[in-house]
């Protein structure tokens, strides 16, 4: 059975596949869910960090949720990762949490007790960090542990840095020169040690070598080189699928939006190539969040808010899930998309 979770702008989609047909809830109604994760040593255990209301749990695949104690006055979440590999204790794997303004806490316990990282606050970089919409702070956008080697830690500042830690995130090193500067989401794979893959938006960037040179790679995209969500087949690091679109307002407008998938599947000198089967039309369409099947190779998911998509092809084509999608959803944002077998 195929468990998804999706987080729209004012409520939390907790999808369960049966043999015909999809079972929909809908939770933490205008909560402002931001970001989910879900624990790969307990696959019953999920978080969501809202803006505005803190850390939320399930022990239950999404069914019921309950708020998580976090030792922080800071409500507003607005990234939630779980390492693939570094298990912690009481058999949960260790979590991390980022907010604004761009503090990280870790938990080693399913979030019963926190650790406080900051350090990378007195990083030469920071007194250039800045998010557009409120300059006056910046946050932490994405949180990705390595999914080869423990202790490795990648996140994004939006804006202004792309940073990693070796050691668990107590010592961090700054950004790179010509490394990407608005990383939105930002992943490493199984089967590419020391690759990351940054979908920014100053368009898109891989390292072979943990972040210590990066080669932009955006031919193909055309004018659409705002970049936000990645995903890449659980099976093949050569088969990746964005979200692009010309610049950030047409990204993120409610009212006039226009965005595109693009996909590619070899090397990365590849162009890319423009997604339409299957999905909605350019126009009218928020930019898409996209994750791949963790158990399931070439089967992708694709959210926004014309509705949720699916690709057994590697991305080549969609198809629509048959689910009720009222018409409140056709205005808000998406923000998050996880995906459990």
């Amino acid at each position: 059975m195929t468990t998804i979770l999706a987080s729209m702008q004012n409520s939390l989609l907790v999808l369960d596949s049966t043999k015909d047909r999809w079972d929909i809830h809908e939770h933490l109604k205008q909560h402002n869910p931001s970001s989910i994760a879900i624990d790969p040593q307990r696959v019953d255990r999920a978080y969501c960090g809202t803006f505005d209301s803190g850390l939320w749990k399930t022990d239950d695949s999404g069914q019921t949720w309950e708020k998580t104690y976090l030792t922080t006055s800071n409500s507003n979440i607005t990234s939630i990762s779980v390492s693939p590999i570094e298990k912690g204790e009481e058999g949960f794997n260790k979590l991390y949490v980022g907010t604004e303004p761009s503090i990280i806490y870790s938990s080693s316990d399913g979030g019963q007790t926190w650790k406080k990282l900051d350090e990378f606050n007195k990083l030469e970089s920071s007194s250039t960090w800045s998010f557009p919409p409120r300059p006056s702070t910046n946050h932490v956008r994405w949180i990705e542990p390595d999914t080869n080697k423990e202790g490795y830690i990648f996140v994004a500042i939006e804006a202004g840095a792309l940073i990693k830690s070796f050691d668990g995130g107590n010592t961090w090193k700054d950004r790179v020169k010509n490394g990407p500067y608005d990383t939105h989401t930002l992943l490493t794979h199984k089967k590419a040690s020391q690759r990351l893959y940054s979908a920014a938006g100053d368009g898109y960037f891989e390292s072979q070598d943990y972040g210590m040179n990066w080669k932009k790679s955006d031919e193909g995209l055309e004018e659409h080189t705002y970049l936000v969500s990645i995903a890449i087949n659980s099976d093949d690091p050569q088969n990746r699928i964005v979200s692009a679109a010309s610049y950030a307002l047409k990204a993120h407008d409610r009212k006039d939006p226009e965005s595109f998938l693009y996909r590619r599947s070899r090397d990365v000198d590849e162009k890319w190539q423009l997604v339409t089967e299957g999905i909605p039309e350019s126009k009218g369409t928020i930019i898409s969040m996209l994750e791949s099947n963790p158990k399931i190779k070439d089967e992708f998911y694709c959210l926004n808010n014309r509705g949720i998509y699916l690709s057994t092809d590697s991305g080549i084509s969609w198809e629509r899930l048959d689910i009720p999608w009222p018409k409140e959803y056709h205005l808000q944002h998406p923000f998050g998309l996880a995906i459990k077998e």
